[in-house]
């Protein structure tokens, strides 16, 4: 039988007390050690400092940045968090409103890079300043196919906000703009979704998956 995986599906509850000498290794933390470790963490980073989980994946981040418009409080934007923290992807941008709704990133908030924007022609002028070509998501007329679409290494994924989807600036700033396929009768996929399956082709196309947990 294969070893479990790293998941959540494994119900695993975390790990109890470390068993034995504590390790000389200034990445464990004390507490953990001494008390468990419950946090939904890799067993990579078991007993680990939030410090030194956060200092390992930025030596392993994606080129990769998200972003979503936050102009109306979108309730998306932790779920957004979370799967960015899976992807290990560089920095997850929020325009508009600073205050979100962080339930839904489960506390990987912590370990992944936030950045604020005030507006959309702001995040533009970072992605320039950093040589990162902007994709658009949104199922609009003349968008491409983004199950054929080759994706830029160095990439700017940006998402709208539930219901309305991307603003003007949004398209009007992006090199390139793509839709997922749909086949049911709904109009448009929930953003965090279409966040997820968007990152998950970009590491499709990038990412060395040999390097994944």
């Amino acid at each position: 039988m294969d070893d479990p995986g790293p998941t959540e599906w494994n119900q695993s509850t975390g790990v109890g007390p470390w068993v034995g000498d504590p390790p000389d290794d200034p990445r464990y933390d004390p507490d953990l050690l001494r008390d468990g470790d419950t946090r939904n963490v890799v067993d990579a980073y078991r007993y680990w400092t939030r410090e030194a989980i956060v200092a390992d994946i930025d030596t392993r981040r994606h080129p990769l940045h998200i972003a979503i418009e936050n102009f109306g409080n979108d309730a998306n934007i932790g779920a957004v968090v979370r799967t960015a923290n899976a992807f290990a992807v560089d920095t997850v941008h929020i325009i508009g409103r600073r205050r979100w709704n962080r339930r839904g990133a489960m506390v990987t908030d912590r370990y992944q890079r936030l950045r604020h924007h005030d507006t959309t022609g702001e995040l533009l002028a970072f992605a320039a300043d950093a040589g990162l070509s902007v994709v658009a998501v949104d199922n609009i007329p003349g968008a491409a196919r983004i199950e054929d679409a080759e994706l830029p290494h160095a990439c700017l994924m940006i998402f709208g906000q539930e219901g309305p989807g991307i603003t003007a600036d949004a398209k009007g700033g992006a090199a390139l703009t793509v839709s997922i396929a749909q086949f049911g009768s709904t109009r448009s996929i929930n953003a965090a979704v279409a966040a997820g399956i968007a990152m998950h082709r970009w590491i499709a196309q990038h990412a060395d998956i040999s390097k994944a947990w």
